[in-house]
Order: C-alpha cells, then sequence, then structure tokens
C-alpha cells in the first residue's frame, strides 16, 4: 500500500496537470518553463513560481524527481522560461544539497506557501539566463 505522502502527491499532481497548469498557463503575468519532453522531445509547458536574482532564476520544485519537468530537465538542462511575457533561453541545473527551507524563505511568499503545504520531495533550481 502506498504511503501518505505518495498518495498526496498523487493527488497534488493530478490537479496540477488536468486543472491549475492549463489555467494558470493562460495567465500573461504567469512564469513559465519550457523544457524539451524527455521521450517525446516536444516542448513541455509548466507554470512555476520563483525569483529572478541577476542573471539566475531561482525555484523549487515540490516533488523533487518525481516531477515531470525535473525529470526533462535532468534528460536536457536547456530551458526556456517566460518571465513577464518575454521568453528567455537558459540552461537549468539541479540542486540537491542546497536548503529548501531557507530558499524558499527568499522566494515569493505565495509560492514558497503552496510548495510547502503540498511538497513531499523538495528540490532547488537553478536556472542560467543566457540572453
Amino acid at each position: 500500500m502506498a504511503d501518505l505522502s505518495t498518495i498526496k502527491r498523487r493527488i497534488v499532481m493530478q490537479f496540477q496537470r488536468h486543472v491549475a497548469n492549463p489555467l494558470t498557463a493562460r495567465l500573461s503575468g504567469q512564469t513559465l518553463l519550457e523544457t524539451t519532453g524527455r521521450v517525446s522531445g516536444q516542448p513541455r509547458v509548466t507554470p512555476i513560481g520563483g525569483r529572478k536574482t541577476g542573471t539566475e532564476f531561482w525555484l523549487v520544485s515540490e516533488f523533487g524527481e518525481k516531477s515531470n519537468y525535473i525529470r526533462n530537465i535532468r534528460a536536457n538542462n536547456a530551458v526556456r522560461l517566460r518571465l513577464h511575457g518575454r521568453w528567455h533561453t537558459g540552461t537549468a541545473t539541479l540542486l540537491p544539497d542546497d536548503d529548501t527551507r531557507a530558499r524558499l524563505s527568499q522566494l515569493p511568499r505565495m509560492n514558497s506557501t503552496a510548495v510547502r503545504a503540498v511538497g513531499t520531495d523538495l528540490l532547488t533550481v537553478r536556472i542560467d539566463l543566457t540572453d
């Protein structure tokens, strides 16, 4: 039988995939992460939260290695990021040794609260923007 965190992750991921992400991706101010599908090779767009600091964008994935966009980054770390309606290219780096709780305290409060509430396997991601 699956443990509680597995059940929680499955419910939240299904809700995000079928309800929340399609709705929020349409919002003009929403930050979007575009990865390349590890199997299909097609672009995959995921609404995310985080913060740009200089030429870096920081985010914390609530399900870490179990998130599809993290699996896509692991296969191909070249990404695109839509910030304030403009697309940027970049290279994503997974930082499993980063203190995710401390990192969340530096990121936007509303998103960080949601990540803390539903997250089961937190993972920090840094995107080095190249343009």
